[in-house]
């Protein structure tokens, strides 16, 4: 069986960004992707540093207005969307005015890490969940990259297993080299609960207090496979994956990855199916 709808959620695509090994993979893998013909949605957060003007951004009414509520406080949800023309490509962008707006991505301009990164990664991973359910597109592989959606796998296979849009979904978590070097103290847990979720689910994994190495497992742990997309990748996680018996896509060149990586979405899709 071949997967044929891919929803990828990054962290960052140029040209919206600086070009990085993560913004180049997030611009030219989905194009790719959805050349070898697959259907594809790709969302990203609308980081402070994104021109809005610029790349022509606009806000989707019919999509933005609902709250979400993270340590019981309410965060307005705000969609926009932009083209790349060349790609035929359309990226949603999740925004909000307390995590996003004005603020650049894992820290500020003077290199001081956000001290909520986390609530940040919390509200863009049920941003996308919630905007995909309104968009009524039912996912077969939903790929992740960067440790701002490290709490997707989690939120699809304990909160939103029964919902339409995902039952069926498999979730690819990308290892890249470079996350926030901060710790994450012990009120994730508290901020992370939704129904389905049980705090269990998250401290039989995660040691408080904690690093995002240990947020990446958290993400390896509710994955079906996982890719090595740099080289330099902690062989420490990949052999956490390995261990759990998750398949493990090694580091490909620029010149085969997506290949690699649709055949790879197609034998995850596949699997005990």
């Amino acid at each position: 069986m071949k997967a044929n709808k891919v929803l990828f959620i990054t962290q960052e695509i140029t040209p919206y960004v600086s070009e990085s090994e993560m913004a180049n993979m997030g611009r030219y893998l989905p194009q790719a992707i959805q050349e070898r013909g697959k259907e594809i949605r790709t969302f990203m957060p609308k980081w402070g540093n994104v021109n809005e003007r610029r790349n022509q951004l606009h806000e989707v009414i019919r999509l933005s207005g609902m709250n979400l509520i993270i340590d019981d406080t309410d965060h307005p949800l705000i969609i926009k969307v932009a083209s790349i023309q060349a790609a035929r490509m359309q990226v949603y962008f999740i925004d909000n005015d307390d995590y996003f707006q004005h603020r650049l991505m894992e820290a500020n301009e003077n290199g001081v890490e956000y001290d909520d990164n986390e609530e940040r990664a919390i509200f863009y991973a049920r941003g996308v969940l919630e905007t995909v359910k309104k968009l009524r597109w039912c996912p077969d592989i939903i790929h992740c990259q960067g440790w701002i959606s490290a709490f997707v796998p989690l939120y699809i296979k304990k909160a939103y297993p029964e919902e339409p849009s995902f039952r069926d979904s498999k979730v690819v978590f990308s290892l890249f080299g470079n996350c926030p070097q901060s710790t994450v103290e012990e009120g994730l847990t508290e901020k992370l609960m939704l129904k389905g979720i049980a705090k269990e689910d998250i401290e039989s994994i995660v040691k408080y207090p904690a690093n995002y190495q240990d947020l990446l497992k958290l993400a390896v742990s509710y994955s079906d496979g996982i890719i090595q997309n740099s080289q330099n990748v902690s062989e420490d996680i990949l052999d956490y994956a390995r261990g759990k018996g998750i398949p493990v896509l090694e580091y490909q060149s620029p010149e085969t990855y997506a290949d690699a990586f649709n055949n790879f979405y197609d034998e995850i899709w596949s699997k005990d199916k």
